[in-house]
Order: structure tokens, then sequence, then C-alpha cells
């Protein structure tokens, strides 16, 4: 028997492909995550409802600014994290992707905690099976990829030790 939140994914994800929706969440959505990320402490996100989310503090490539980006986020069974920068089937990379090549050592808020993760751009071979992957928490996923008509960066997000501390696992 299916779960109920699966069940809601699979109802919602047609309506995610939409061009109206992608525009909302392209332009509506990421003001919105941030203000109630601001204001619970990073512990409430609109998104984790349907999916598992995290906010990524990354630092910006050209202005060493920080930057903060809420996201979706599937956990691949080892304690990583994988997020994907399909920009809602929009037709640039979108701007955390490129903060990630520059800078792979940043920070993660999931569920109100705070860590450091290495982020590390998932190899050409690799990618269909990390596809299948979040294809199983967000049926037809790769969808925006297609749409986007450019290869989306995929990365995974490895909890690294701060100092003596012992890593953080996202499972």
């Amino acid at each position: 028997m299916p779960r109920a939140i699966d069940v809601a994914r699979a109802a919602l994800a047609p309506a995610t492909r939409t061009s109206w929706f992608r525009w909302f969440a392209r332009k509506g959505l990421p003001p919105i995550e941030r203000f109630l990320s601001r204001i619970s402490r990073g512990r409430f996100q609109l998104t984790e409802f349907l999916v598992p989310s995290l906010v990524l503090h990354t630092i910006g490539a050209k202005s060493g600014e920080p930057r903060d980006a809420p996201l979706m986020y599937t956990a691949d069974g080892k304690g990583r994290a994988i997020v994907a920068g399909t920009n809602w089937a929009g037709a640039r990379h979108p701007a955390w992707t490129v903060n990630l090549l520059a800078h792979p050592d940043v920070e993660i808020t999931v569920r109100g905690k705070r860590m450091a993760v290495h982020a590390s751009l998932v190899p050409d071979d690799e990618r269909d099976a990390t596809w299948a992957i979040m294809e199983a928490q967000w049926p037809d996923y790769r969808e925006y990829e297609r749409d986007s008509g450019r290869t989306a960066r995929i990365f995974v997000l490895q909890p690294v030790r701060r100092q003596a501390a012992a890593p953080e696992s996202l499972t």
C-alpha cells in the first residue's frame, strides 16, 4: 500500500512540469522559502511537506559573499545528500551550482541542524543511476533536465568532520 506522501508526490508531479508552476517555482518560491527558513531558524520549509529539503549555504563564485539556496535533496542511503541543478527546467544553470564548482566546501541546514559538507559533481558514468535514485523520490524529476535542453549539474553532498567531531549523517 503506497504511503500518503508518495500518493501526493505522484499527484503533484505533473503540475510541477507546467510552465506556470516552473515560473512560480523560480520566481516566487525562493523568497517564500527564505522567509520561512529565517523566521523558523532553518527548521521549516514549505517544500519539506512533499520532499526532503535543505538550505545550501555557499560562497558566491564571483562576489565571495554568502549565499543561501533552499533545495530539494535525496538521501542516497550512504549518509549523503544528492542535489540537482535543474533550475525548474530553466535554460541556465542555477547560480548555486556555479558557487559549488568554485567553492565545494560548504554548509547545509537540514531540519534546523547546520553541518559542513563537501560537494562533488556526479561523474557522467554515474548520472543515470543517480537520476534513478532521485526519481524514486520524485517521479519524472529528470524531465526538468530534458526540458531545459542542457545537462543539469548533479552534486553529492558528503558530510565532513569539523576538527575532532564525527561526521554527520543525512539519513
